[in-house]
């Protein structure tokens, strides 16, 4: 199907390359470093494989990302403008990274260059999975015939009701990157307490409760799909940060209560698996509105 807009995205969504090129996304790569060696983060993993990534966080090797640049937008988009395609952008969370401000700045130039072109850009508030489900939706809504700038305002409207919880292993890469709020809340991983993290309104991530162990944080979020009205009747994502088990857990107990049926299960990639850090696990659906505070 001859698409009439292009939508794009950050590696920061973690869908696998099958699923991007089925919902016909363009993926911009970001960049991280580990252990003193840039790499870009493409979804096929063609720089460095995922378990070489978490396998060196776990020997004790810290990794930084960078936001993306205007000049690298451009370069992203200048193809798709050139064929005579606009452009729907879904950016990371401004919360979280500076890309969506140079992104403003590379949509003012690119409609410069190209005036009988539109750039609109979106920041989705989410990470990693979260902007994976928006594409989804994006995608279809796009192929469903909604033009660019009604499905604009769909992912908009969209957004307040994504929900995104999240338990890492421990606090260490979060609290060493300055993503989350309130992190001294929690003592670490001592006595097996898991720390149970959510996006807000705003698009930060929250420390919103802790539990003894991983079944009782599953529980913790079981009790929050609840409480922002999940229904069964939609696509369910979950992630992962090396730790396909878990994830495992995470679906069976969500299917065993809700009856779900429409399960994605996904790698957190190395941008967002920075700072989440190994161990992960993580889950998004569309609920009520999110918290925020």
């Amino acid at each position: 199907m001859e698409k009439r807009y292009a939508i794009v995205v950050d590696s920061t969504t973690d869908l696998s390359p099958e699923l991007a090129e089925k919902w016909g996304l363009t993926v911009i790569p970001y960049i991280f470093t580990l252990d003193g060696n840039d790499y870009y983060n493409y979804l096929d993993y063609r720089e460095l494989s995922f378990k070489g990534f978490y396998d060196t966080l776990r020997g004790g090797k810290l990794a930084t990302t960078t936001q993306v640049t205007p000049h690298r937008y451009l370069e992203a988009w200048e193809p798709l403008l050139k064929e005579g395609k606009d452009i729907l952008y879904m950016c990371l969370s401004s919360e979280l990274s500076k890309s969506y401000e140079q992104s403003i700045m590379a949509a003012k130039t690119a409609m410069e260059l190209y005036p009988e072109r539109k750039v609109v850009t979106i920041d989705t508030k989410s990470a990693s999975l979260g902007q994976g489900l928006l594409a989804f939706y994006a995608a279809k809504a796009r192929d469903e015939g909604k033009s660019l700038e009604e499905n604009a305002e769909f992912i908009n409207d969209l957004i307040p009701r994504l929900h995104h919880w999240f338990v890492p292993d421990d606090l260490h890469h979060l609290r060493r990157g300055g993503r989350l709020s309130g992190a001294s809340a929690f003592v670490g991983s001592m006595l097996s307490i898991k720390p149970v993290l959510t996006i807000i309104d705003t698009g930060k991530i929250v420390a919103a409760g802790k539990a003894r162990g991983w079944s009782k944080a599953f529980d913790h979020i079981l009790g929050r799909m609840d409480e922002h009205k999940f229904t069964a009747n939609q696509t369910v994502i979950i992630a992962h940060g090396d730790s396909p088990e878990r994830a495992k857990q995470l679906e069976d107990a969500i299917a065993a209560k809700y009856g779900a049926k429409d399960f994605i299960i996904l790698q957190i990639g190395p941008v967002i698996g920075a700072h989440s850090g190994p161990g992960t696990v993580a889950l998004v659906f569309i609920g009520n509105e999110r918290a925020k505070v």
